[in-house]
């Protein structure tokens, strides 16, 4: 299981930290950098955590994987398909290079996110180098050791911007039997209420993607059940690979030339007036939108509805992340300020205040 570039580089990772710490210079954290579109333009100086790679430990019949930062998702998802094991969330790469650290600093997940869960959800523990200059361990390598466990979920999603995250222990599972994908030709309000009348029921969904005048869905399972299922739902088959596509940004919905924005939406939520191509995604709750509106309108209407907005193209507005209620940045700023005190962890990647 050992690579040959696998190598333990977390002194070099600390001694760069508390350099820092000591000139009080801001650090910019990355891996290949393939999610850099993400979040606002941070300065500082790099520092890159490929050179500290590897798969830790890994034990199949355990359920956990655990790997350095700078360790290819690629080899982390081939190592565990070969014991037929997989990560459920199915983060999205976004390019050849992308690192474990990057899954976790932004904490994306796919299709099969909401019968899943989240990146977030199986994160065991986490060893974080802190603003204080310590190269501290969260959390454990089983579900029953909460010790820290919080901690090391909040790293996730975080976009570096709480400490260098250098080892992750992962729970992760069994790859489905059967896999079945289909497609039917429902408009996207029927298609809404199927998905939320087939929610209600014991059926094999793990992904569910409306592109305009089709629905595409993944059936996953036990022979029987993922047969049962097909035979009651009907249409027609379609290639696995159209979900990596989806998730992998692919498809050629993205290649239009407007700006991409992510709306999260509660599933029932009925399709959205805006402006532009509208992409479902999640079963509903996950709105892909390719348009050229205004951001203030954009998040107005999703607010109506108890849903958030993320601007996936760079440099498009100030704040891609959905502006926080006062109370709330106060809890951000404080956790902020715990973990790193001088300021000096991707300083405003999520936000001006951070």
């Amino acid at each position: 299981m050992r690579h040959e570039d696998d190598v333990d580089d977390s002194a070099a990772l600390l001694e760069q930290v508390n350099q820092a710490l000591q000139g009080a210079t801001p650090l910019r954290i990355q891996g290949s950098n393939s999610k850099a579109f993400l979040g606002c333009i941070t300065a500082g100086e790099v520092l890159d955590t490929r050179a500290h790679r590897g798969i830790v430990s890994y034990d199949p019949t355990e359920l956990v994987i655990t790997a350095r930062c700078g360790t290819p998702l690629a080899e982390l998802v081939e190592v565990l398909a070969a014991a037929q094991q997989m990560l459920p969330c199915e983060p999205p790469s976004f390019g050849e290079g992308a690192t474990v650290g990057g899954m976790i600093a932004c904490g994306l997940s796919g299709p099969r996110r909401p019968w899943s869960g989240s990146v977030r959800d199986f994160v065991l523990g986490t060893r974080v180098i802190t603003g204080h200059g310590k190269h501290l361990r969260f959390g454990g390598e089983v579900m029953k050791n909460v010790a820290g466990y919080d901690l090391s979920r909040l790293m996730t999603g975080s976009y570096g911007s709480l400490g260098v995250v250098t080892e992750v222990s992962l729970k992760v599972l069994p790859k489905p039997r059967q896999c079945l994908s289909i497609s039917l030709e429902l408009d996207a309000e029927r298609a809404l209420n199927r998905l939320s009348e087939w929610g209600q029921q014991p059926l094999p969904i793990s992904a569910a993607c409306h592109d305009g005048t089709r629905l595409h869905l993944r059936l996953e399972g036990g022979e029987g059940s993922v047969a049962a299922a097909h035979d009651r739902m009907g249409g027609e088959l379609l290639s696995a690979e159209y979900w990596a596509d989806l998730n992998e940004h692919r498809l050629s919905f993205f290649d239009e030339d407007q700006p991409l924005w992510r709306l999260s939406v509660p599933h029932n939520t009925p399709r959205l007036s805006l402006p532009g191509l509208q992409l479902i995604d999640w079963g509903g709750a996950q709105r892909w939108l390719k348009s050229d509106a205004e951001a203030a309108f954009i998040r107005q209407v999703a607010s109506e509805v108890g849903g958030h907005v993320t601007c996936y193209s760079h440099g498009l507005i100030d704040s891609p992340f959905q502006p926080l209620p006062a109370a709330l940045m106060r809890y951000h700023r404080n956790l902020k300020q715990q973990l790193d005190p001088q300021g000096i962890f991707n300083p405003g990647r999520l936000y001006a205040e951070l």
